[in-house]
Formats: C-alpha cells, sequence, structure tokens
C-alpha cells in the first residue's frame, strides 16, 4: 500500500476533506474511470466497492451516485460526511469510517488534497459522490511532462451535513458598552473596541451579549461545537490571529465546556468555551473575556500581552 494513500487516510481525511463552491462549476466529470467503478448500498452505510486494478485515470473523475438536495460546500465551509478510501492500483480497502450511524468526519472545504476537492465540487448535503483521483491530484502535484498515468485514489463520499457558513440568527440590539460589530457578506466580523474600559464586572467574568439569536438546539456542557470566531485585544483592537478562525480560513471545532482543564488543553480561554454553553445554533455572541478567565498577567508572549482583556466574536454553527 502506498504511502501517500495512508498518510491520506490518517492524517488528511481524518482531519479535513473538501466541498464544493457555491454555485461553482464542477471541476471533475465522469469518464471511463467512474464508469469502471462499482458503487452499491444506501446513503449512510457503508457501500461495496468493485473495480478492475490497476486503474490509472489521466485526469480526476467523479460521479454523484446519489443526488443530494441541501446545500453545496463554499471555500471553508465545514461538512460532516462519512467515506471509503480503495488505493486505485491494489484495490485493496485503505480506510472506512462514518458509515452506519458511527457520525461522519467534521470536513473542511479545501483542507486536503486536489482529488478529493475535484471530487466534491458539485456535491450536496445529502449526495453520495465517486471519486477517482489521479495521483497527482492525490498528492496536490503537477504531473511530469509525458508521465504515464499511475494508480490513484478511488474514494466514495456521503456528504452527511453541511454546516452554515455564518450565523443566521436574528440580529439583537446590545448594551452600552459593547464593542461595535459589523459584518462583511461573508460573515466576517469588523470590530471596534470603545476607547472606554470594559463594562462593570468584565474585569473579573466574562461578560457575553447576544448578537444574532438562533432557534437551533442548545449547547450543552460538553458538547463539541462548529464555531467561527475572532478575538481582539481590548486596549489595541488587533486582531489575534492566533484567535482568528477566520484568519485560518474555516471554523473550527471546539468544547462547550466550564471545566478549566479541558479549556487549557485546546489553548482556548475558559472564558470563551464556558461562554458556548447554554447558547442556541445559529447565534451569534459578542463576548468580553477578563485575564483572569484568558491568559492571565502572563499573557502569550509575543501575541497576547500580560493582563490584556479580549473581546470575541463567535458564530455558533452546529453541534457535532
Amino acid at each position: 500500500m502506498r504511502s501517500s494513500l495512508a498518510l491520506i487516510a490518517t492524517v488528511g481525511l481524518v482531519a479535513a476533506l473538501t466541498g464544493c463552491a457555491a454555485g461553482s462549476a464542477p471541476q471533475a466529470t465522469t469518464g471511463a474511470s467512474t464508469e469502471a467503478v462499482t458503487v452499491t448500498g444506501e446513503l449512510g452505510s457503508e457501500p461495496k466497492v468493485s473495480f478492475p486494478t490497476p486503474i490509472t485515470p489521466t485526469e480526476t473523475q467523479c460521479e454523484v451516485l446519489i443526488p443530494g438536495e441541501g446545500p453545496t460546500v463554499a471555500d471553508g465551509q465545514m461538512v460532516e460526511a462519512a467515506y471509503a478510501l480503495y488505493d486505485g492500483e491494489t484495490g485493496e480497502k485503505v480506510t472506512a469510517a462514518g458509515f452506519d450511524d458511527a457520525g461522519g468526519s467534521t470536513i473542511v472545504r479545501g483542507a486536503t488534497n486536489v482529488a478529493i476537492d475535484k471530487g466534491l465540487s458539485c456535491a450536496n448535503e445529502g449526495s453520495r459522490v465517486l471519486v477517482v483521483g489521479t495521483d497527482y491530484d492525490v498528492n496536490s502535484q503537477a504531473p511530469e511532462e509525458g508521465a504515464d498515468p499511475k494508480g490513484g485514489l478511488v474514494a466514495v463520499l456521503d456528504v452527511l451535513r453541511v454546516f452554515p457558513a455564518k450565523a443566521d440568527g436574528a440580529p439583537q440590539l446590545t448594551r452600552d458598552g459593547f464593542p461595535a460589530v459589523v459584518l462583511a457578506p461573508n460573515g466576517r466580523p469588523g470590530i471596534t473596541v470603545p476607547k472606554s474600559d470594559p463594562p462593570l464586572g468584565a474585569e473579573k467574568s466574562t461578560q457575553v451579549e447576544t448578537l444574532k439569536a438562533g432557534n437551533g438546539p442548545v449547547v450543552e456542557d460538553g458538547d463539541t461545537v462548529v464555531v467561527h470566531f475572532t478575538a481582539v485585544d481590548w486596549d489595541g483592537n488587533q486582531v489575534i490571529s492566533e484567535l482568528s478562525t477566520w484568519e485560518q480560513g474555516a471554523p473550527a471545532t471546539i468544547p462547550a465546556t466550564t471545566d478549566a482543564a479541558a479549556a487549557t488543553q485546546t489553548g482556548l480561554p475558559i472564558g470563551l468555551t464556558s461562554s458556548l454553553v447554554g447558547q442556541r445554533v445559529g447565534s451569534q455572541l459578542g463576548v468580553i473575556v477578563p485575564a483572569t478567565e484568558a491568559y492571565g498577567e502572563q499573557g502569550v508572549p509575543g501575541k497576547i500581552d500580560g493582563g490584556a482583556t479580549l473581546f470575541f466574536v463567535v458564530d455558533v454553527l452546529g453541534v457535532v
């Protein structure tokens, strides 16, 4: 079994796959390679897959086996998917996960190889997609001129759920003393912190304001939550890139927890993780986190000043 496929199975796909840009044209089509693959089984159940070996596509091909009726996937958007991967050279199954109520992996478009990205370029929520990827697309490398095609990757992907790209709750009025938040069309926040001190009480404990009120499920303590967030330091009003999923280009999954030890393991402030508990999916939160519930008087050298009060804007996109 080739190491490139093993790496995808153990690192790339488990952590992040890709989806399709909303409204974009398909990046791959059906062809002789997809026609050579037989896939049976229902959406959400592990498929039975067979094909002649070696299968050596000259270009990555895809076929939607079961059409979905839900939304497509924008660049940087997170989905939940089940998958089965096969070595195109040997026909051997590399891995399969997320089928039969096991719960799919959370996946971000654009975070893995070109073959999967092309394969999902027209998938919708509820789709099953067959992908036959070239060796060079699997490894995200340009082919050498005149090189013979090699066995690539055969993948069956069930797109079980597409998480919203941004909070979709109803806008709310906020109390005086909270920073002003202006949203770009894609949902990315612009934040202006007032020149005054944080509101009374914010120097001791985290203060949460609802900027948008969602009507989805309530987040419980211990849930894993899909979020977009960004943070600025109160005094400097500067975005902290290490605390901004928008800067990183994709949402994240983080724990909703009031357990300081659990929060510390993620590197996130307890003020942030605890603020998610009791919130509804679809909400956007404004969260003032004092140093006592963030990074203390020591801060983070070179990144966050000691004693800094932080302000987060958090979109609660879903519960895994």
